[in-house]
């Protein structure tokens, strides 16, 4: 029977406290025992449905949890104050000192810089490589490897990873493959095609309204508890926490998410076969000359789409911010990074969201000057957004007015 991520979701019934059709938030840092000897069970990891102390867990982030864990298909999720702060403890979970990573070489710019600039002081070293070719990922495998790392849909290149593929080198190389699935919620389940560990940015497309930050783990009950272990747990340890109140916001949110993703992948199709009819170098996986085009039809889920993601190159860094700029002025969204809001977003990925990679690294990588990454909005009317970007576009002579 096929995977149907948002029925998992919709199956989930909490009642709160007061007969309440959301569940209760719990508003409190610590949490009271009737005995001493549960407290000592708690801490211990012994004493199911005792809670212990916010930075722990609390009610609110479980039901969140739980939600999201429906959701990917696994058995239980970690949330988290951000997505780095779900993305860095799994890493410093599975990897001491010593031992060595293979990631995608499009990543987004901050797990980049975690890997090349902050892990190698433990002692950590990371190979990044073309995730699309698996013969040159196995061929950068070492008898070190604890982690094959990658993004379902690449930031920002949009590059797609073959989960299915790299789930049985994995398998093989006995390593954990963990995918950051936040560009494709819903679309694409990389738990169901084999992956250990799934990660989300919340901050984007999950909770879609641009008002706060946070992150899920998801995976076995085994890794999750080994997270919140109070001993040596890096989330625990670490300190990245979601507050209660945001936990209950993004969980009221997620129930649209099914909603939201159809419109975004429905718009940003449109858009895309609009600019590559123009002549605009465009990338987006619904189009059939994205080369991993197949591939994503071979992984995804019935009904949401290739995502609200695209790419378009102009040519010129001072190309691309002249258009951001008209566009923003004429209100056709925002000049701004993030991703998943309800109004269009765009940002110039090499100055903004990949600014952490070194130029020469950009370039081989092929993010080039005039990118442009949009997330695209739930507009209600494309076809005016498009006609108005479009006369953006031969305003500034990146396309040429048609011939009357």
């Amino acid at each position: 029977m096929a995977f149907k991520p948002a029925n998992n979701i919709q199956d989930l019934q909490y009642f709160g406290e007061f007969g309440g059709v959301n569940p209760s938030i719990s508003d409190s840092s610590t949490y009271t025992f009737l005995s001493a000897k549960t407290m000592f069970d708690t801490f211990e990891g012994n004493a199911d449905g005792c809670y212990l102390y916010s930075r722990h867990s609390t009610p609110s982030n479980l039901y969140l949890g739980e939600a999201l864990a429906a959701m990917e298909g696994t058995e239980t999720a970690n949330v988290t104050a951000s997505g780095m702060g779900a993305i860095t403890p799994v890493i410093l979970q599975l990897c001491g000192s010593g031992d060595h990573i293979v990631s995608s070489r499009t990543i987004y710019g901050g797990t980049y810089a975690f890997l090349k600039n902050f892990t190698p002081r433990f002692n950590v070293s990371t190979s990044f490589v073309d995730i699309t070719k698996l013969d040159v990922v196995e061929a950068a495998i070492t008898s070190n490897t604890k982690i094959l790392y990658c993004e379902s849909v690449s930031n920002p290149l949009l590059e797609v990873a073959d989960i299915v593929g790299l789930a049985k080198l994995a398998k093989k190389h006995n390593l954990k493959l963990v995918v950051d699935n936040t560009f494709s919620p819903l679309s694409i389940s990389p738990a169901e095609l084999g992956a250990d560990v799934v990660i989300h940015s919340l901050t984007k497309f999950i909770n879609g309204s641009s008002d706060t930050v946070g992150g899920v783990v998801c995976g076995t009950q085994e890794f999750i508890n080994d997270l919140r272990n109070v001993n040596d747990g890096a989330c625990m340890l670490l300190g990245s926490t979601m507050d209660s109140l945001r936990a209950a916001s993004v969980l009221k949110n997620l129930r649209t998410l099914h909603i939201r993703m159809q419109q975004h992948s429905l718009n940003a199709s449109y858009l895309a076969e609009r600019f590559e009819s123009l002549g605009l170098k465009t990338v987006y996986p619904g189009l059939k000359s994205h080369p991993s085009h197949d591939l994503f039809k071979s992984m995804m889920n019935d009904k949401y789409g290739f995502g609200g993601m695209l790419t378009i190159d102009v040519g010129s860094i001072d190309k691309a911010n002249a258009l951001m700029e008209l566009m923003q002025e004429k209100n056709l969204g925002y000049l701004a990074v993030s991703l998943g809001f309800y109004k269009t977003l765009f940002s110039a990925p090499g100055s903004s969201t990949s600014s952490e990679i070194p130029e020469e690294e950009q370039v081989a990588m092929g993010l080039s000057d005039g990118l442009i990454r949009f997330s695209i909005g739930l507009d209600a009317d494309i076809e005016r957004t498009f006609n108005t970007m479009k006369t953006c576009m031969e305003t500034l002579d990146i396309l040429k007015p048609e011939m009357v």
